[in-house]
């Protein structure tokens, strides 16, 4: 469904190529900015302390599509193969992001949704564990745009977070009330994107969910609004949930209602707080952990913890999903996303990962 926009004329996304008129900020297929002189998607480069990196989603994903998953054949301009016929599908239908070895996320459309309304953002350090920024967030589906909104929140939060860095501000409290600060305008930052990115004359405004994690010298603060999660996997320790959801599941859940009930409901993702114009409230509530040993730290949608949302066996699946790819961050996020698929998909699916 598209949102009412001025009559212009037609043009073509330099994306994906596809269609898209002057006076949209958005293309409706990929999700790439159409602003002047954005073109070109850069892949996500290492974030650097002493430079603020750009934060793109990766060009081998969104510049264009790939060949023809039905032959191998060559997609056209139009947009279907030249030998088969079949419609390409879309760079925003699954993408992946590594801007270092040790940090990488995978989104994908999954089976049953016709379009991934799901987005990612990150940026890290060379250094295994030293700083990294992984953003995720989760269009409503009932909403108009949540496709472009999601995509745009993320962009504009994680441009937040790489902006600064609260190392050597003296005290631990101090740099997580810095990194606690940061989150909240990262928030500010998605929900004016999400505004941005809908028509004020609309009937179902755009909105999203949000999840950000900032790992920092060791420093771990995670904040979201609505129902995408972050998860701390320490390797031999107690597996920690870093949020919780802003939904009408999580309110059973605190009434006393087994978290398994609670979240096979009718109303189970139902949420309660978003990004959007007609948001309640969209302040991030944060939780600030000190990471002593090694383990994974995982940001997600629900179409991952939709499948295995308890904080211990979601520990199992990543740390056995990780064994079996020899612990690198790129193919455990994609082995994750498979095996959401193969449990039904019925939801878009981002996981991001950094190994620490």
């Amino acid at each position: 469904m598209d949102v009412a926009m001025t009559s212009t004329t037609e043009t073509v996304c330099p994306s994906c190529g596809g269609p898209v008129s002057e006076a949209d900020r958005f293309c409706e297929a990929c999700g790439a900015e159409l602003s002047p002189g954005n073109s070109t998607n850069p892949s996500t480069p290492a974030l650097d302390t002493d430079t603020e990196p750009t934060v793109e989603i990766a060009a081998a994903a969104m510049d264009q599509a790939g060949p023809c998953q039905s032959c191998g054949g060559t997609i056209g301009p139009e947009g279907y193969c030249d030998t088969c016929g079949a419609k390409a599908a879309k760079p925003r239908d699954h993408f992946e992001e590594q801007p270092a070895p040790w940090v990488a996320g995978v989104c994908d459309r999954g089976i049953r949704h016709s379009r991934n309304e799901d987005a990612m953002a990150i940026a890290a350090e060379a250094e295994p564990g030293s700083r990294a920024l992984l953003v995720v967030c989760d269009g409503v589906s009932s909403s108009l745009d949540s496709d472009v909104a999601s995509l745009a929140a993320a962009r504009a939060a994680c441009q937040v977070l790489s902006a600064g860095h609260a190392q050597g501000l003296g005290t631990e409290s101090s740099h997580s009330a810095a990194v606690a600060n940061r989150l909240k305008a990262a928030a500010d930052a998605a929900n004016d994107a999400v505004l941005d990115s809908t028509s004020p004359d609309s009937p179902n405004p755009a909105s999203c969910t949000f999840v950000a994690a900032v790992l920092e010298d060791g420093l771990l603060v995670a904040g979201n609004v609505g129902d995408s999660r972050a998860y701390w996997l320490p390797d031999n320790e107690e597996a920690v949930p870093l949020t919780v959801d802003d939904s009408w599941a999580a309110e059973l859940i605190a009434t006393g209602i087994s978290r398994a009930e609670a979240e096979s409901g009718p109303h189970a993702h139902a949420i309660t707080r978003w990004l959007g114009k007609d948001a309640p409230d969209h302040t991030p509530r944060t939780t600030t952990l000190r990471v002593t040993g090694p383990g994974w730290l995982l940001v997600c949608s629900d179409g991952l913890w939709n499948y295995c949302s308890e904080a211990a066996p979601l520990a199992d699946l990543v740390r056995q999903t990780a064994a079996g790819c020899g612990g690198e961050p790129k193919a455990t996020a994609s082995a994750l996303v498979d095996w959401a698929n193969a449990q039904g998909g019925q939801d878009n699916i981002t996981v991001a990962l950094a190994r620490i």
